[in-house]
């Protein structure tokens, strides 16, 4: 852990045995972290909360997302939000920064920015990937897809390619966005949250492997 508790938080001694509470994940996003239009217990952070507790994981999650937030913006709390408190970060951003054209090199320079500063604080990290849509040819979504694997393998962190994957892999989009996305088609619904949390969970299991 980075932090050394005091008692009745995390961590102290009894009868010479050290305790340690759970860990403490901070899920670092936008929209899709925060739950946009879904009731507070459908959204990413409360379902994988649920998800991690079934499989025995001492883990707490902090739902760090904020609607409509791009890497820039990531870039502008990252440091604030990695608190004493936080013991690992689930980072999930860059889908605004594709939604809205923004040149890959600046959202790789604001990704590669926030994955340093966790890296400074001695924060492992799970970089969640977004795949471009084809909007802006296929120039813009090469560049666009190549940015999380490359800097994943540049900081060393793990990587878990795309976050709306499971939906992607069911492979009629048509009746995935029927079955588990919102009215406006860019959200998942609570069943859709579902799929991706158990695509994403054992990627949040590895990630707790990786904490002192």
């Amino acid at each position: 852990m980075r932090a050394v508790r005091n008692a009745g938080i995390a961590t102290f001694l009894f009868f010479g045995t050290a305790w340690a509470g759970p860990a403490t994940i901070a899920a670092f996003g936008d929209s899709l972290t925060q739950g946009f239009g879904l009731a507070p217990e459908d959204g990413f952070v409360p379902q994988l909360q649920r998800w991690l507790d079934m499989q025995g994981a001492s883990a707490e999650l902090i739902n760090a997302g904020v609607s409509g937030d791009t890497t820039a913006g990531g870039l502008s709390r990252i440091a604030w939000t990695l608190s004493d408190d936080v013991d690992a970060l689930i980072v999930a951003l860059g889908a605004n920064d594709m939604l809205r054209g923004i040149d890959p090199g600046v959202t790789r320079a604001n990704l590669d920015g926030i994955l340093s500063e966790a890296g400074r604080q001695d924060v492992p990290v799970l970089l969640i990937g977004m795949e471009a849509l084809p909007n802006y040819g296929p120039e813009y979504e090469h560049a666009f897809n190549a940015i999380y694997p490359e800097l994943a393998a540049r900081h060393g962190v793990l990587y878990h390619p795309d976050f709306l994957g499971a939906l992607a892999a069911l492979g009629d989009r048509a009746a995935a966005i029927e079955a588990y996305m919102q009215p406006d088609g860019m959200h998942p619904n609570r069943d859709g949250v579902k799929l991706i949390v158990s695509d994403i969970g054992p990627s949040v299991l590895d990630l707790l492997d990786k904490i002192d």
